[in-house]
């Protein structure tokens, strides 16, 4: 199963030169902020299997959420990048709201 890259992209082009198999790229199209994000071509995707333990789009990149496995679920989910929990990042801001 291969990697997708959702729309919640922001095209930093970080993940880009780190794929070991050259399968993240940038689809043509408009210019500005209609552009498209970036794409994972599912037949050249390996997962980096044989070349890192882990996935390296999913380690670089900076929107959580971003890159699903071939099952829908986020690689790189809410609270992988600053390790805080969903629900405990939720209460924090709850709680700096009602101040």
């Amino acid at each position: 199963m291969a990697y997708e890259i959702v729309e919640s992209c922001v095209n930093c082009w970080a993940c880009e030169p780190l794929c070991p198999s050259r399968a993240i790229f940038l689809p043509p199209g408009a210019a500005g902020p209609a552009r498209p994000h970036f794409r994972i071509d599912a037949r050249k995707c390996t997962e980096c299997e044989g070349d890192y333990a882990e996935p390296q789009c999913a380690g670089i990149c900076p929107i959580e959420g971003a890159i699903l496995n071939g099952l829908g679920e986020p690689v790189n989910p809410p609270g992988s990048l600053t390790g805080i929990p969903p629900a405990r990042l939720a209460e924090a801001r709850a709680e700096i709201q009602a101040r």
